[in-house]
């Protein structure tokens, strides 16, 4: 799942994540991720900090308060790269943080760091 309420953000991940054979479920913002996630059941979540209603350290918060997704990673995403945003991002439960405008490659390295194993025989 792709959270943000960029447009372009939104497209250039869901772009890079089907290319790789990713299933991409995709969000403007905090609500209508919160609204999505029991549906698609995502098995990563990228959630950008600044949005409006609901920002993604809310947003992070609810999802990782959540018992059913409490160890889905959630993969904070920001134009700032501060120690102070790191920590807060860590401090809500976030998984890790990736900067924007981020590449391709560091978008999908998030993903295999946190894929899970596949059962042998089955589909990846």
């Amino acid at each position: 799942m792709v959270i943000d309420d960029s447009n372009t953000i939104r497209r250039s991940a869901e772009i890079f994540l089907v290319q790789a054979g990713c299933q991409v479920v995709l969000a403007e913002d905090g609500f209508d991720a919160l609204a999505k996630i029991a549906d698609h059941q995502p098995s990563i979540i990228f959630c950008d900090i600044m949005m409006p209603r609901l920002d993604g350290y809310q947003t992070c918060s609810l999802i990782k308060k959540n018992s059913r997704f409490k160890a889905t990673p959630v993969i904070m995403l920001s134009s700032k790269d501060g120690l102070f945003d790191r920590a807060r991002g860590r401090m809500v439960g976030s998984d890790q943080y990736l900067t924007k405008p981020f590449t391709k490659d560091s978008l999908l390295q998030t993903v295999a760091a946190f894929a899970l194993p596949v059962e042998a025989g089955s589909n990846p």
